[in-house]
Protein backbone atom coordinates (compact mmCIF):
# COMPACT_ATOMS: atom_id res chain seq x y z
CA UNK A 1 0.00 0.00 0.00
CA UNK A 2 2.71 2.35 0.98
CA UNK A 3 4.84 1.81 -2.25
CA UNK A 4 1.95 1.94 -4.14
CA UNK A 5 0.90 5.30 -2.96
CA UNK A 6 4.72 6.47 -4.21
CA UNK A 7 3.78 5.03 -7.29
CA UNK A 8 0.42 7.71 -6.97
CA UNK A 9 2.53 10.68 -5.30
CA UNK A 10 0.79 9.93 -2.29
CA UNK A 11 3.59 9.89 -0.45
CA UNK A 12 7.20 11.20 -0.38
CA UNK A 13 8.74 8.35 -0.90
CA UNK A 14 11.40 8.63 -3.48
CA UNK A 15 13.97 6.64 -5.66
CA UNK A 16 17.15 9.05 -6.73
CA UNK A 17 19.17 8.19 -3.81
CA UNK A 18 21.13 11.73 -4.48
CA UNK A 19 18.09 13.65 -4.59
CA UNK A 20 18.30 15.23 -0.58
CA UNK A 21 21.93 13.71 -0.45
CA UNK A 22 23.53 10.83 1.28
CA UNK A 23 23.85 13.04 4.64
CA UNK A 24 19.57 13.19 4.64
CA UNK A 25 19.49 9.59 3.95
CA UNK A 26 20.98 8.51 7.55
CA UNK A 27 19.32 12.12 9.37
CA UNK A 28 16.03 10.99 7.69
CA UNK A 29 16.73 7.27 9.01
CA UNK A 30 17.23 8.65 12.93
CA UNK A 31 14.45 10.94 12.96
CA UNK A 32 11.87 8.43 11.89
CA UNK A 33 13.13 6.17 14.19
CA UNK A 34 12.99 8.79 17.87
CA UNK A 35 10.03 9.65 16.05
CA UNK A 36 8.59 6.19 16.03
CA UNK A 37 9.91 5.32 19.25
CA UNK A 38 7.93 8.47 20.86
CA UNK A 39 4.31 7.46 19.09
CA UNK A 40 4.92 3.32 20.32
CA UNK A 41 5.74 4.74 23.81
CA UNK A 42 2.75 7.14 23.84
CA UNK A 43 0.29 4.34 22.16
CA UNK A 44 1.73 1.36 24.04
CA UNK A 45 1.10 3.12 27.57
CA UNK A 46 -1.75 4.30 26.36
CA UNK A 47 -2.93 0.42 25.02
CA UNK A 48 -2.20 -0.18 28.97
CA UNK A 49 -5.35 1.13 30.37
CA UNK A 50 -7.50 -1.79 31.60
CA UNK A 51 -10.21 -1.29 29.03
CA UNK A 52 -7.91 -0.78 25.74
CA UNK A 53 -5.75 -3.03 27.22
CA UNK A 54 -8.58 -5.81 27.08
CA UNK A 55 -9.60 -4.61 23.43
CA UNK A 56 -6.15 -3.96 21.79
CA UNK A 57 -3.17 -5.71 23.75
CA UNK A 58 -4.13 -8.47 25.98
CA UNK A 59 -2.98 -10.93 23.21
CA UNK A 60 0.45 -9.86 22.96
CA UNK A 61 0.86 -10.40 26.86
CA UNK A 62 -0.03 -13.62 27.01
CA UNK A 63 3.46 -14.04 26.53
CA UNK A 64 5.02 -13.30 29.98
CA UNK A 65 8.08 -15.22 29.17
CA UNK A 66 8.20 -13.51 25.47
CA UNK A 67 10.10 -15.59 22.60
CA UNK A 68 10.75 -14.19 18.71
CA UNK A 69 7.33 -15.22 18.14
CA UNK A 70 5.79 -12.81 20.65
CA UNK A 71 7.19 -10.25 18.56
CA UNK A 72 4.52 -10.95 15.73
CA UNK A 73 1.75 -11.83 18.31
CA UNK A 74 -0.72 -8.39 17.96
CA UNK A 75 -3.86 -8.23 17.93
CA UNK A 76 -5.42 -6.85 14.63
CA UNK A 77 -6.26 -3.77 15.79
CA UNK A 78 -3.14 -2.98 17.73
CA UNK A 79 -1.26 -4.14 14.40
CA UNK A 80 -3.72 -1.17 12.46
CA UNK A 81 -2.78 1.29 15.41
CA UNK A 82 1.19 0.79 15.13
CA UNK A 83 1.29 0.39 10.63
CA UNK A 84 -0.48 3.67 11.17
CA UNK A 85 2.08 5.70 11.87
CA UNK A 86 4.08 4.30 8.78
CA UNK A 87 1.41 5.30 6.72
CA UNK A 88 1.12 8.78 7.91
CA UNK A 89 5.43 9.45 8.40
CA UNK A 90 5.96 8.59 4.59
CA UNK A 91 3.21 11.49 3.61
CA UNK A 92 5.26 13.56 5.63
CA UNK A 93 9.21 12.91 5.79
CA UNK A 94 10.64 12.22 2.36
CA UNK A 95 12.29 9.21 2.79
CA UNK A 96 14.07 6.90 -0.01
CA UNK A 97 12.91 3.57 -0.90
CA UNK A 98 16.30 1.61 0.85
CA UNK A 99 15.69 4.10 4.01
CA UNK A 100 12.13 2.86 4.05
CA UNK A 101 12.87 -0.56 3.85
CA UNK A 102 15.98 -0.10 6.44
CA UNK A 103 13.60 1.26 9.18
CA UNK A 104 11.14 -1.88 8.22
CA UNK A 105 14.15 -4.05 9.20
CA UNK A 106 15.16 -2.50 11.57
CA UNK A 107 11.75 -2.63 13.45
CA UNK A 108 11.87 -6.09 12.85
CA UNK A 109 15.35 -7.31 14.26
CA UNK A 110 15.03 -5.03 17.32
CA UNK A 111 11.52 -6.31 17.76
CA UNK A 112 12.16 -10.35 17.64
CA UNK A 113 15.82 -9.31 19.47
CA UNK A 114 13.79 -7.13 22.38
CA UNK A 115 11.37 -10.20 22.48
CA UNK A 116 14.00 -13.09 23.15
CA UNK A 117 14.01 -13.58 27.03
CA UNK A 118 17.57 -12.99 27.42
CA UNK A 119 20.25 -10.80 26.74
CA UNK A 120 22.01 -11.73 22.69
CA UNK A 121 24.53 -9.30 23.70
CA UNK A 122 26.19 -7.87 27.21
CA UNK A 123 26.73 -4.76 27.66
CA UNK A 124 30.04 -4.08 29.98
CA UNK A 125 30.06 0.04 29.60
CA UNK A 126 26.33 -0.10 31.24
CA UNK A 127 25.25 2.28 28.39
CA UNK A 128 21.27 1.27 28.54
CA UNK A 129 19.83 3.97 26.73
CA UNK A 130 19.25 1.66 24.08
CA UNK A 131 15.96 -0.92 25.05
CA UNK A 132 17.09 -4.40 24.72
CA UNK A 133 15.47 -8.45 25.88
CA UNK A 134 16.18 -7.44 29.59
CA UNK A 135 14.62 -4.36 29.24
CA UNK A 136 11.67 -5.97 27.44
CA UNK A 137 11.17 -8.96 29.51
CA UNK A 138 10.63 -6.59 32.86
CA UNK A 139 7.99 -5.07 30.82
CA UNK A 140 6.33 -8.65 30.05
CA UNK A 141 6.45 -9.49 33.60
CA UNK A 142 5.24 -5.98 35.38
CA UNK A 143 3.09 -4.66 32.62
CA UNK A 144 3.37 -0.88 33.85
CA UNK A 145 7.00 0.13 33.18
CA UNK A 146 8.77 0.25 30.02
CA UNK A 147 7.00 1.09 27.16
CA UNK A 148 9.76 1.92 24.67
CA UNK A 149 10.59 0.57 21.30
CA UNK A 150 14.22 1.41 20.53
CA UNK A 151 15.59 3.82 23.73
CA UNK A 152 15.09 3.93 27.22
CA UNK A 153 14.60 7.97 27.41
CA UNK A 154 10.91 8.10 27.45
CA UNK A 155 11.05 5.48 30.36
CA UNK A 156 13.51 7.54 32.23
CA UNK A 157 12.09 11.19 31.77
CA UNK A 158 8.39 10.03 32.82
CA UNK A 159 9.02 7.51 35.33
CA UNK A 160 8.43 4.41 34.16
CA UNK A 161 11.84 2.99 34.26
CA UNK A 162 11.79 -0.21 36.61
CA UNK A 163 14.40 1.78 39.35
CA UNK A 164 16.79 -1.49 39.40
CA UNK A 165 16.91 -1.73 36.04
CA UNK A 166 20.30 0.20 35.80
CA UNK A 167 21.98 -1.62 38.60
Amino acid sequence: MILEGSNLGITLIYSDLHQYGLWYNLLSFVLVLLLQDTYFYFTHRYLHKPKLFKLFHRGHHRSVQPTPWTSFAFDPPEALLQALFLVVIVCIVPLHYLVFMMILLTMTIWSIVNHLGFELFQNPLKFNWFIGSKHHLIHHQKYNMHYGLYFTFWDRLLGTQDIDYDK
